[in-house]
């Protein structure tokens, strides 16, 4: 693998991915970075910033005035070896469907554009999102991407540009990776779209006990829906691995998940373990508003990713909760701290 060189662009920096992201970067040393970011999203200020702390960096710009710049002066903030797009409306139950377009759609489209006219390297988050309930299957590559149905609006956004990427011939340029369920240190600022470990280590310390969904589907019982669980710092490797492997291989959408499916339950007795605390679990009912959009089994074929050259390890899940609980969310750290 070709190691990273140069300048480079990282959007949605202050977010739980792309923190991790300049983190995994400054472990190589690598500090020749740009970050871009927006912290009061539609007048909402949030705490973004914290992630920020103790990562190094070469500069800070908002995102929007990026994207402006470039479109006015397309070198106006230098060339770039490569550029990780994570900046992005993240929420899976966001409702402001124009919203959604303009910054997972329109802004992608803008940069993927921008960089690939630049010869820049432009890797991008898509998302498992994109699968739906996964009838269609959950195949990476482009081969059957026009016959998904994303469940909710903020997959839709992240599904059209994967099709406008293909249909524009991109694809065999750029990477677009199909995140899983990503969960780790510096997500605290995501709200109800925190992992569940990170907030039943709240609901632990408080109550004792955690909340688990119950299954509205005979095949499954409680708490043994299954998702394919990725820890962030493996995520972060494996996004790199797409700047430091270019070429064919290294080119189009790949799943990025553990190629594992766990239980809820298996987490949520993790995260006791973790907290070296009894188990106690109370199953509740899924509410009504997402019932019908839940998905009940996720595993990411890595496949691809392994075939383009990727050959590190996945972290086990046990020892991923125990490395977030402990070194993190018992002291309310970030990474870089």
């Amino acid at each position: 693998m070709k190691p990273l060189e140069g300048k480079i662009l990282v959007t949605g920096a202050a977010g739980l991915i792309g923190s991790a992201i300049v983190w995994e970067l400054n472990r190589r040393g690598i500090t020749n970075i740009l970050v871009t970011d927006r912290f009061s999203e539609r007048g909402l200020r949030d705490e973004r910033w914290k992630n920020l702390v103790g990562l190094k960096f070469n500069d800070y710009i908002d995102g929007d005035d990026f994207v402006a710049d470039i479109e006015k002066a397309p070198m106006s903030h230098g060339e770039f070896s490569a550029v990780f797009h994570l900046g992005a409306c993240s929420s899976t139950t966001e409702t402001d469907v124009d919203y959604l377009m303009r910054n997972n759609f329109g802004v992608t489209k803008k940069l993927a554009g921008w960089a690939l006219h630049r010869g820049t390297r432009f890797i991008y988050a898509s998302s498992a999102a994109t699968y739906g309930d996964g009838s269609a299957g959950m195949e990476d590559g482009d081969a059957k991407i026009e016959a998904l149905r994303p469940l909710n609006a903020y997959g839709f956004s992240k599904h059209l540009f994967d099709l406008h990427a293909k249909q524009n011939g991109w694809l065999h340029k750029i990477a677009g990776l199909k995140y899983f369920n990503v969960f780790g240190p510096n997500e605290y600022h995501k709200g109800e779209m925190r992992s569940l470990v990170c907030k039943a280590c709240e609901q632990i310390k408080a109550t004792g006990q955690m909340q688990l969904f119950k299954s509205h589907k005979p095949e499954y019982k409680d708490g043994e829906q299954m998702r394919d669980f990725l820890y962030v710092k493996d995520a972060a490797r494996m996004t790199l691995h797409f700047a430091e492997g270019p070429g064919e291989k290294a080119a189009g959408l790949f799943n990025l998940g553990s190629g594992e499916a766990n239980t809820w339950l298996e987490l949520a007795r993790s995260i006791f373990a973790a907290m070296g605390l009894p188990e106690k679990i109370n199953f509740v009912e899924i509410p009504e508003h997402i019932r019908q959009k839940y998905q009940y089994y996720t595993k990411a074929d890595i496949g691809r990713l392994r075939s383009s050259g990727y050959n590190e390890p996945v972290t086990p899940l046990k020892e991923a909760v125990r490395d977030y609980v402990q070194g993190y969310l018992v002291g309310g750290k970030h990474l870089g701290e």
